[in-house]
């Protein structure tokens, strides 16, 4: 994470509702005498604070399992020109948010691996509405047999909660205001208008 605390003033509530919002991220565990081992998820909390994913059983990550893991979830992020902020004495910078998730993963037993297919299907759906919701027993159960065999459900307890959001909360607000019409009049990168959004949004 940043150093800088002024992009670390976020609140944990705020921190977990980003999380929950992108709802995918790369969880990365120690690997012995190696470089760590990640994978790329989606996950879904639980009313208790938990969080529920899944990886397919010959993911390296999974045998790893359990395991005291970082799950980083990534937002907007882009490069910003120092042109933008109408300031001679500026160099160029990237700003983003990230929120990163630690905590011990362990696997699940087996048989709760269709609900938490489930759930993750529900929470994504009911965001397409009004899209008809995709439900699991729209396929047929012998082939959603054979498919789960293949994937293991995962909990992870969450530890820690850490949060940046680099925003050009060190720029004066003329200046953060032209970096944010910078990045929506070039939309360098996907993402580019909603990371513009963010630094509109910043309050001094």
């Amino acid at each position: 994470m940043h150093p800088n605390p002024i992009y670390r003033r976020e609140s944990r509530d705020r921190n977990l509702a980003f999380a929950r919002d992108v709802g995918f991220g790369a969880l990365a565990v120690p690997a012995p005498d190696a470089a760590p081992l990640v994978a790329q998820a989606p996950f879904v909390f639980n009313d208790d604070g938990t969080l529920d994913l899944h990886l397919m059983r010959s993911n390296p990550v999974m045998r790893a399992a359990p395991a005291f893991a970082t799950l980083i979830v990534q937002g907007p992020h882009g490069y910003i020109s120092p042109d933008w902020y109408g300031m001679a004495d500026q160099v160029p910078t990237w700003n983003y948010v990230a929120v990163h998730l630690t905590g011990r993963v362990d696997p699940l037993p087996q048989d709760r691996l269709r609900p938490v297919l489930d759930r993750l299907a529900e929470e994504y759906e009911r965001r397409l509405l009004p899209k008809p919701i995709w439900t699991s027993d729209k396929v047929p159960e012998e082939i959603m047999t054979r498919l789960m065999r293949a994937i293991q459900p995962l909990r992870m307890q969450l530890t820690g909660v850490e949060g940046t959001w680099k925003l050009a909360q060190n720029k004066p607000a003329d200046a953060r205001r032209g970096a944010a019409e910078g990045l929506e009049q070039a939309a360098l990168l996907p993402g580019a208008a909603a990371l513009a959004a963010w630094m509109r949004a910043v309050t001094d």
